[in-house]
């Protein structure tokens, strides 16, 4: 009996030793917008990395964990440049053509505004390659199997699917007015896109690149985080300090969450339990138990702006729209830890392992 406890307890500690270490591992990438950069720090105490620069005004930014690579996108459009015509600085011209002729076969036809999602080395920074899109990108998000990324087009109303696999653009899907924001669902192959001009959420499948299922929210959704395990989606309705919960089964509202003042980012907290949103227009930090409704917000100044918490841990990484800093909290008291010094402005952030 004495052996077995033992084992048991030698597991347990291996188990945790392992876990330890895979956490203490990530990284965190944040993208610095006008400074044309991303900034790569330790998530356990927020370290600087690397610095990955040259990539142009970037905003939106996800993360293959597998592949190993960042989708990083850009909020500048240039006009008639097609997916052939952009290649990076670290491809041979024969490669770039070997690439785009292989799976293409011709150059682009678009001729209106294109921005430029980069496929980024996380460990390096290398850029992989450069994919031309439809119109400016906003948030970027990649598919739990990392089969696609997806990068919303506000001023294009819809999303473009890109193929990680072969970095072609698969489709353009039109969603609805303004889409901001793009989540993976519970299954692969389903996205879910907050289309704030019209005060919808659109299903997307990424497999056929149509959209199944229109949610009405009755409210201009934003920023958003989906409880896979429980299938919730929660979006944000900036301007009037409101988060919807939407049930993706149903489609159907199950609570809403009055804030004070200007919302933004949210995320939800490692214990599933919580929901943190960052109060821009009132300098605080809200957290939302999602078990009771009650809601504890603290000081956090100037404009906390873009938030995402680090899994695993009690680690919330929050950026300020109003100076070039990020702020790390400890998501259970909601104390600062520590303000990292960036450049631009700190947009969409994750977590790589």
């Amino acid at each position: 009996m004495k052996i077995e406890k033992l084992a048991l307890m030698l597991v347990t500690t291996l188990v945790s030793s392992a876990t330890a270490a895979v956490v203490s591992a990530q990284t965190v990438f944040i993208p610095e917008g006008s400074a044309n950069s991303v900034l790569a720090v330790s998530a356990e105490g927020g370290k600087s990395i690397r610095r990955i620069e040259g990539l142009d005004s970037v905003h939106g930014l996800s993360g293959a964990n597998e592949k190993g690579i960042l989708v990083v996108g850009s909020l500048s459009e240039v006009e008639g440049i097609g997916q052939d015509d952009i290649k990076p600085e670290n491809i041979s011209a024969e490669d770039h053509e070997a690439h785009h002729g292989s799976s293409s076969g011709q150059k682009s036809s678009r001729q209106g505004p294109t921005s430029i999602l980069s496929i980024v080395r996380s460990d390096t920074g290398d850029v992989v390659r450069t994919i031309a899109v439809p119109g400016a990108v906003h948030h970027t998000a990649v598919s739990s199997d990392e089969r696609f990324a997806v990068a919303t087009h506000p001023s294009e109303g819809g999303i473009s699917i890109v193929d990680l696999a072969s970095f072609k653009l698969e489709s353009f899907v039109p969603t609805g007015s303004s889409p901001n924001y793009a989540v993976l669902g519970a299954a692969a192959n389903l996205v879910y896109v907050s289309n704030a001009g019209n005060g919808t959420i659109s299903e997307v499948d990424l497999d056929k690149g149509i959209v199944l299922r229109n949610f009405p929210v009755n409210h201009v959704p934003e920023h958003m985080v989906m409880n896979v395990q429980d299938n919730i989606l929660y979006a944000a309705d900036s301007d009037a300090g409101l988060v919807v919960e939407l049930d993706i089964a149903t489609g159907k509202t199950l609570r809403s969450f009055k804030l004070d003042g200007e919302i933004h980012g949210l995320d939800l907290a490692s214990d599933g339990d919580r929901l943190l949103v960052s109060g821009t227009g009132t300098d605080k930090l809200n957290s939302i138990d999602l078990n009771t409704g009650e809601v504890v917000h603290v000081p956090l100044s100037p404009s906390p702006y873009h938030l995402t918490a680090v899994q695993g841990t009690n680690r919330v990484f929050v950026s300020s729209r109003a100076e070039p800093i990020v702020w790390i909290l400890d998501a259970d008291s909601l104390k600062v830890e520590k303000a990292i010094e960036i450049q631009g402005e700190g947009h969409q952030m994750t977590v790589m392992r």
